[in-house]
């Protein structure tokens, strides 16, 4: 019985605001870029400078991420509430999905210029993943 009381009180990820999910994607992105920033000055020490450029392209590639999905996230919540569509959507699904060939270009240019470490690439892809996941749980707990 006390956990039903918990849990009525508690907020549900899916009952998110617009303005919750946008701040929750934002710190996200902070984090984002504050973890690969540290990593890649600690893996330039500790394991050189390729390895660090191929984190940080990693990092940059996630915190691009995140940015595209607020700007998807706006555009489809408009669609969900019914309100009027920013006249920018088409462009912003257009340029979603050239992002993402541009982001496969950059982990191609990366891999072959930089020749690091494939793991410190997949390390830094995976922080928006992690930030987001992060912030989730945390939102969860409060």
């Amino acid at each position: 019985m006390n956990s039903r009381v918990k849990n009525e009180g508690s907020q549900h990820l899916f009952d998110l605001s617009d303005h919750a999910a946008q701040e929750l994607l934002r710190k996200a992105l902070r984090n984002t870029l504050i973890v690969g920033v540290l990593g890649s000055a600690a893996v330039w020490v500790g394991g050189g400078w390729r390895n660090a450029a191929m984190l940080l392209t990693g990092t940059l590639i996630s915190a691009a991420s995140i940015l595209e999905w607020q700007r998807l996230a706006k555009v489809i919540s408009a669609a969900l509430d019914q309100e009027r569509i920013p006249r920018s959507a088409p462009g912003v699904v257009v340029f979603f999905v050239l992002r993402l060939t541009l982001y496969a270009g950059a982990i191609y240019g990366s891999l072959k210029c930089f020749q690091g470490s494939i793991i410190a690439l997949l390390c830094g892809l995976g922080l928006a993943a992690l930030a987001i996941l992060w912030q989730a749980v945390g939102l969860l707990l409060d």
